[in-house]
């Protein structure tokens, strides 16, 4: 089996006006240069989702907000960080619908694992609260929808971007079904990510480090979110994939080599072999330096394809 790419042409339309730093070239990049792997990917669309599944994520009443904040013309701001412009609607709606996407095409085995290069990301959009160019919490609804729809019981997310993924732990901290893991700079933003904050259910599990944490440093204390994930069990793991720890990435203070992305992912997915039978679906959350994240996600990339 092969691995599967979920992407759109609608991550073009989100503009997020000159100089933002979560721009559409950071998925042009990926998406040109995985094109290399042609044979050995199969490439699938967003699809089109029930909003129901948004609105057991966050607050019905964000939904409704998000919907009517799209401007007619220019831009809006859901946060300081967070610039929406007209079309930013269907890249928005197609990042959740990537993810839904990836999921169905694991479970009917269209492909063996899948990669969502979308954007815009969604780890930090809490359960009422768009933050850090985040408006739905793409994971977040890809968890709910294991739940809801395939009754599933024990879903890992495992967040190795460089932000701690406070959305993702705001949805599910007394959900005992959905174990996080967060490895993350701190303190750093968003401020939150110590290793006191730990779920109802002990279902969070935090790794806070340093700022000039190194690749050893890094996947030393990786090992201690593998040893929970392991004892966890997860029937399927979600990876929340940003690149932004890469040591040329202009947001944080990192100093990991793209190699290490293989590395990580390998790791995540000896764990998934015997735990899930290899059910993953990793999708794009941060990494801001395009180099990087051209090397970065093909290291990502290579490691899902050795686990066919």
């Amino acid at each position: 089996m092969k691995t599967g790419i979920i992407t759109t042409s609608t991550f073009l339309k989100h503009d997020t006006g000159s100089g933002h730093p979560e721009r559409a070239d950071r998925v042009s990049v990926i998406i040109d240069n995985l094109k290399k792997f042609e044979k050995k990917l199969i490439w699938k669309k967003s699809v089109n989702f029930d909003k129901k599944f948004l609105k057991i994520t966050h607050n019905s009443k964000y939904v409704d907000l998000v919907e009517n904040s799209f401007p007619k013309k220019g831009f809006a701001y859901l946060d300081g960080d967070t610039v929406v412009s007209p079309s930013s609607k269907e890249a928005t709606f197609d990042a959740v619908g990537s993810i839904i996407s990836a999921i169905d095409g694991v479970i009917n085995k269209s492909f063996k694992n899948a990669f969502c290069a979308v954007r815009p990301p969604g780890h930090h959009a809490e359960k009422d609260k768009a933050m850090g160019f985040c408006i739905y919490n793409n994971v977040a609804v890809g968890a709910k929808y294991l739940i809801n729809k395939y009754n599933y019981k024990k879903i890992a997310i495992f967040d190795f971007d460089v932000h701690h993924f406070n959305g993702t732990q705001d949805i599910f901290h007394d959900n005992e079904k959905v174990l996080g893991i967060s490895t993350h700079q701190y303190p750093y933003y968003p401020g939150t990510g110590s290793d006191k904050e730990k779920g109802k259910f002990n279902n969070i599990l935090n790794i806070p480090l340093p700022a000039g944490t190194n690749s050893r440093e890094y996947l030393n204390a990786l090992e201690f979110g593998l040893k929970k994930l392991k004892e966890f069990k997860p029937e399927f793991i979600l990876i929340s994939a940003g690149f932004d720890s890469h040591k040329d990435d202009p947001l944080a203070q990192f100093e990991l080599n793209s190699i290490d992305f293989y590395e990580i992912t390998r790791r995540i997915l000896e764990i998934a072999k015997h735990n899930s039978n290899g059910k993953v679906v990793s999708i794009l959350e941060g990494g801001y330096d395009l180099n990087a994240l051209k090397e970065s996600t093909e290291h990502h990339i290579n490691a899902l394809l050795e686990f066919n």
